[in-house]
């Protein structure tokens, strides 16, 4: 009966880990278990995995390749297989090009294309900013200890070049890191259920993502 118990209690708690690097999914198709959605305007996102020689883990990236310009388009690639509530999320990524924006960001508590939050670096504005989504509206969450208006915090995200972003979450309270170096905190309340979680750019950013690592439950 204990045995049972504790199996029970160990189930109820398991969370989730894993990590994907892209290399077992033939170039030009997406991964299996990700699927593809866009919030604002604009054509379709382009998601695809690429070769490049330059990967972390080689030889393949997960790419989102539009140069659609228009400025409220937000491609998304969402990972199905894990719905995540408190816990991690971390990419590496490198921005390629863009004139509007050279963006990459990490989504968490998705719940639909109008619904999540976000943490995005942006190669042309260098800084990092958290926004929650929600219906469809895109809001900057201010890191905690600043004034209301506070948009994020600056910092170097250089072009070209390959970076880690990650973000924790518990609770009400997101940490976000940039290689390593924990840069600030956000408390929030909107979304508090859990969600899935993935990848983001925005209108014509054309950038390459690789080692995809998550845990939680």
């Amino acid at each position: 009966m204990l045995r049972l118990i504790t199996l029970c209690a160990f189930f109820a708690t398991a969370g989730v880990a894993g990590t994907e690097n892209f290399d077992a999914t033939q170039p030009g198709s997406l991964p299996a278990g990700w699927t593809t959605a866009l919030t604002g305007e604009g054509g379709p996102p382009s998601w695809q995995v690429m070769a490049d020689s330059s990967a972390p883990s080689k030889p393949n990236v997960l790419a989102q390749t539009s140069n659609d310009k228009t400025s409220r388009r937000f491609p998304l690639a969402v990972y199905e297989k894990a719905t995540i509530r408190d816990g991690e999320v971390s990419v590496r990524f490198k921005p390629v090009s863009g004139t509007v924006d050279q963006a990459a960001g990490i989504v968490w508590r998705f719940r639909d294309a109008g619904n999540y939050y976000i943490v995005r670096a942006n190669a042309l504005e260098n800084n990092v900013v958290l926004y929650k989504v929600e219906n469809g509206k895109r809001v900057p969450l201010a890191p905690r200890g600043t004034p209301a208006n506070t948009y994020g915090v600056k910092h170097t995200v250089p072009a070209q070049t390959w970076s880690r972003l990650s973000v924790s979450f518990r609770g009400n309270l997101f940490t976000v890191s940039f290689n390593g170096e924990k840069l600030f905190e956000v408390e929030d309340n909107t979304f508090s259920d859990p969600g899935r979680i993935g990848l983001w750019t925005k209108a014509d950013s054309i950038t390459y993502f690789d080692d995809f690592e998550f845990s939680g439950r």
